[in-house]
């Protein structure tokens, strides 16, 4: 057996990965990340791995050929998440640049290599099935994304080893709490609901009604199971939706978490200055090309993942640290 390396290892989706490659009997993993996030570190507190490199130190590795490990395969999580951020330098440097020198390292190698899209990627589009007519970015970090998905859609006419690129739509649970105003929905308004009792809602948009926006909630182990799946399987190629397939709307978290609360009361406010004509009020992935791939598990509904995650934040159930 090689080694597991997962970028961005210390943030969210990435430390839920290194958590479940524990559980399976795993720790021959190194961890790479920028490690002068030391907020990111708590994610690791009960992890076993192999290595923890920072990201410079690793890309300059893999650039020199210095790095000689056996490799079992590359779960790519690491990126900049920040999708208010503008400066296109430091996204073309955090997700487009590194992402490409992993590529020009695994594909020769043939290394299975799994990393993370996001379905920021259909940004102004109402269809999200993985064509090229859906793919209209709206923010600097959609554009990033779907840079490197051209990238790897090239490469895999040469690659002879799994490379697969998964659009996360929105992922919440444990280990996310480090990330802020970038922390999922369902985060957001478990705190608005400890702190005040009642959660935050926007009024309609788009023609759906005060908090009937829909989007597609995945809950993070859930994601953690299609990473591992790509990462363990046959040959297998593609860029693909990761979600549920099943739109739910922003009221179904807040009486989700109400539930589990105990109590809370919902208010809807409006959207802020500018935000209309960026907002998605709807958002759904289309599972054609993941079950073509051969993915057929189920995924936990909005209750189900809300219980969880809720019991996760106050002791009841295992937590993952805090902090992508």
């Amino acid at each position: 057996m090689g080694l597991f390396i997962v970028t961005g290892g210390a943030g969210f989706i990435g430390s839920n990965i290194v958590r479940a490659l524990n559980d399976g009997g795993t720790s021959d993993i190194v961890v790479v990340d920028d490690l002068i996030h030391t907020d990111r570190r708590a994610n690791l507190a009960d992890c076993r791995i192999a290595d923890l490199l920072d990201r410079r130190e690793f890309l300059d590795q893999v650039e020199r050929g210095a790095f000689g490990a056996t490799i079992e395969a590359v779960l790519h999580q690491g990126a900049c998440t920040d999708t208010m951020e503008r400066d296109e330098r430091v996204m073309m440097e955090h997700n487009v640049r590194s992402s490409e020198v992993l590529l020009n390292w695994v594909v020769p190698a043939g290394i299975p290599f799994v990393y993370a899209s996001s379905a920021a990627v259909y940004g102004g589009s109402t269809a999200f099935a993985e064509e090229e007519r859906n793919e209209r970015p709206l923010n600097v970090y959609g554009h990033s994304k779907l840079l490197v998905d051209r990238l790897v859609r090239r490469a895999l006419l040469e690659a002879t080893a799994t490379v697969v690129g998964l659009r996360y739509f929105n992922v919440y649970g444990p280990g996310e709490a480090h990330k802020g105003r970038m922390a999922s929905v369902v985060f957001q308004l478990y705190r608005q609901l400890r702190e005040t009792g009642t959660v935050r809602l926007f009024v309609g948009t788009g023609g759906y009604a005060d908090g009937e926006q829909r989007r597609d909630f995945v809950y993070v182990e859930d994601v953690v199971r299609a990473n591992l799946f790509f990462a363990r399987g046959p040959v297998r190629k593609g860029v693909v939706n990761c979600g549920t397939g099943r739109s739910r709307t922003f009221n179904d978290v807040a009486h989700a978490l109400i539930a589990a609360h105990g109590s809370g009361t919902i208010q809807y406010t409006a959207l802020p200055d500018g935000l209309e004509s960026r907002y998605q009020s709807f958002t759904e992935a289309d599972l054609a090309g993941l079950r073509r791939l051969g993915y057929e598990a189920s995924w936990l509904d909005v209750e189900e993942g809300v219980r969880r995650y809720y019991g996760a934040l106050n002791g009841a159930e295992p937590a993952r640290g805090a902090g992508s």
